[in-house]
C-alpha cells in the first residue's frame, strides 16, 4: 500500500475488509509483533489542525513498530505556509507549502496528515487540496490522520469496534446527526458511511433535512429523518454533529434542535445498542452523560482501537517500502 485515504486502500492491501479486521486483531493480541518492520525507518506526523487521539494513537503505532517519529505542528514552532499558487506573498505566511513539502519528504520515509475542511471553498475541500498536495510533491508513501472529508483511521478503528461487540452477523448500525454549538466538517460522518457499508452492515443514517451527506459518501445508505424511527432495533448508534454540504449552505448550521441529543428516550427503542462517538465530545449537547457513562458505551474502546488501526495502516505502508 502506498498511500491510505479510504476504505478501497486497506481493501486492496489486504484483500478484502475481512482480512484487514482479522490482521487488526491479530496485532491487537501482539503490537509488537513487527517491530523489525520500521527499524531505521522515520514517520513525520503534521498537523495542521489540533489532535489528541491521532497524535498519541499514531505515534504509539509508529513506535510499536519500531519506528522514529519527528511530529510537526504547522501552527506552533514552524512557519505559517502559503497553500495557494499564484498569490503575492506579501503577508504573513512567509513559506510556501510546495517548498516546505518536499523538504519535510526529505527528512522522512512516511508522512501521515491532518487538515481540516475550512469551508471556505466546497471545491478545495471535497477535492482534497491540502491531502494531495502531499501525495504529490513529497515523494513519499502520504496516510490521512484526517482530511477535509475522510477521517479513514478514525472509521478503521469503528469498525474493529463493531467487530469486537457484535453478536450478530449483519448488526443494524445507525449514523445519527447531533446538535453541536459549531459548524464541523462532514469527515467523520463520509468515512464512517463509507466503511460502514463496505462492511455491509444494515446502515442507517439520520438527520435533520438539509444535512444529507455527499452522494459519493451517502451511497445506498438508507436515510431516515425520523430519529426514532431510525434507532429502533439498534444494535449500534453512532452519534455525531456535522454541517450542511448542500448548495450554498455548504459549513452552515441549519439546526440547532436539542430533542436529537441521544439521550435515554432514543436508547430505549434500540437493541440495547452500544454507544460510540470518535471523541471529543460535547456531553448533553451530543449525548446525555448517562448515555456516554453506560455499560453500553464503546467510547473509550474505541478510542484505544485506533492504535491498532493505524498501526495496521502503517505495516502495510512499511511492506511496501
Amino acid at each position: 500500500m502506498r498511500n491510505f485515504t479510504c476504505v478501497k486502500d486497506i481493501q486492496n492491501a489486504c484483500g478484502s475488509l475481512d482480512a484487514a479486521v482479522k490482521e487488526a486483531l491479530a496485532i491487537k493480541a501482539d503490537r509488537f509483533a513487527y517491530s523489525h518492520l520500521g527499524k531505521n525507518k522515520t514517520l513525520m506526523m503534521v498537523f495542521f489542525n489540533s489532535s489528541l487521539r491521532t497524535r498519541l494513537s499514531t505515534q504509539k503505532a509508529a513506535l510499536n513498530l519500531g519506528m522514529n517519529v519527528i511530529v510537526l505542528d504547522i501552527n506552533q514552532g514552524a512557519w505559517k505556509l502559503e497553500t495557494e499558487r499564484g498569490v503575492i506573498m506579501d503577508g504573513d505566511r512567509p513559506e510556501h507549502i510546495l517548498e516546505a513539502i518536499p523538504v519535510m519528504g526529505s527528512y522522512c520515509d512516511v508522512i501521515g496528515v491532518r487538515s481540516f475542511a475550512r469551508f471556505e471553498s466546497k471545491d478545495d475541500d471535497y477535492n482534497e487540496v491540502i491531502l494531495n498536495q502531499f501525495i504529490k510533491y513529497s515523494g513519499r508513501p502520504v496516510f490521512s490522520m484526517e482530511a477535509a472529508t475522510g477521517h479513514p483511521l478514525q472509521s478503521f478503528a469503528d469498525l474493529i469496534t463493531i467487530e469486537e461487540h457484535k453478536t450478530v452477523a449483519r448488526p443494524k448500525v445507525v449514523l445519527t446527526w447531533a446538535p453541536h454549538p459549531k459548524a464541523l466538517p462532514q469527515a467523520v460522518p463520509n468515512s464512517f458511511a463509507e466503511w460502514m457499508q463496505a462492511a455491509d452492515y444494515d446502515f442507517v443514517i439520520t438527520h435533520p433535512e438539509g444535512y444529507e451527506l455527499a452522494p459519493e459518501f451517502a451511497g445506498n445508505a438508507r436515510v431516515e429523518y425520523d430519529q426514532m424511527k431510525a434507532f429502533e432495533g439498534a444494535d449500534f448508534v453512532y452519534a455525531k454533529n456535522w454541517a450542511a454540504y448542500s448548495g450554498d449552505n455548504y459549513g452552515k448550521i441549519l439546526c440547532t434542535d436539542r430533542s436529537w441529543t441521544v439521550s435515554e428516550r432514543q436508547m430505549a427503542v434500540t437493541n440495547n445498542a452500544h454507544f460510540m462517538h470518535c471523541l471529543p465530545v460535547r456531553r448533553n449537547m451530543i449525548v446525555t452523560d448517562d448515555v456516554i457513562e453506560s455499560p453500553r458505551s464503546l467510547v473509550i474502546p474505541e478510542a484505544a482501537n485506533r492504535e491498532i488501526s493505524a498501526t495496521v495502516v502503517l505495516k502495510k505502508i512499511l511492506e511496501n517500502l
